[in-house]
């Protein structure tokens, strides 16, 4: 009876974890990321970090896609040199169309990030309205500009509730698998009395 309890238990906490991490196509989540800047040369070499976060309800999840400012709620935060930037430094914030991050079928491939006279985060400079995972410096707003001095990589930030459903999921196991042994020194011992 203690058992099928436990079982139950078990079950129960799964079941919330599970739904927790489940993320339904027809819904709009909001995704967050951080990102590292690792500078390995130029003026100002070292660690850099940031994050933005963004709506998916206008990605269907299949080719090259992105997202700005104005179709995807993108905010961008990033601490480079002892200065915290968002997204409405961007040079082209003004237009909607900066910053922006890219996608390949659904993954993230980066962002497209430029503050005048200091930096641009993203890919290929002849397409620098998509996302990518270099680090440069620039001394304007002009991209001819721009001194590759760095990468840059991306993960994602877990949703704190899929955290605690893992968590409440993974003790719930390990106490079922607890009792299960305690129950089976108990039925050893009983079956060695008899």
């Amino acid at each position: 009876m203690k058992l099928n309890k436990s079982l139950g238990i078990a079950t129960f906490a799964l079941t919330v974890s599970l739904s927790a991490l489940e993320v339904k196509p027809t819904q709009a989540a909001i995704f967050n990321y951080k990102f590292t800047v690792n500078a390995t040369s130029g003026a100002n070499p070292g660690q850099y970090f940031g994050s933005f976060s963004y709506d998916d309800s206008n990605l269907t999840g299949v080719g090259e896609e992105s997202l700005d400012v104005s179709n995807g709620l993108l905010s961008v935060k990033f601490d480079y040199l002892g200065t915290k930037y968002t997204e409405v430094d961007d040079v082209d914030y003004g237009t909607g169309v900066a910053p922006t991050v890219s996608f390949k079928d659904g993954k993230v491939l980066g962002l497209s990030y430029l503050v005048e006279d200091q930096f641009f985060i993203g890919g290929d400079l002849d397409d620098p309205f998509v996302g990518g995972n270099i680090f440069y410096s620039v001394e304007s707003a002009d991209l001819f500009t721009a001194n590759q001095v760095g990468t840059v990589t991306y993960s994602t930030v877990p949703e704190p509730l899929a955290v605690v459903g893992t968590a409440i999921a993974s003790v719930a196991g390990l106490w079922v698998n607890r009792r299960k042994k305690a129950l089976n020194c108990q039925n050893k011992i009983y079956a060695s009395n008899s």
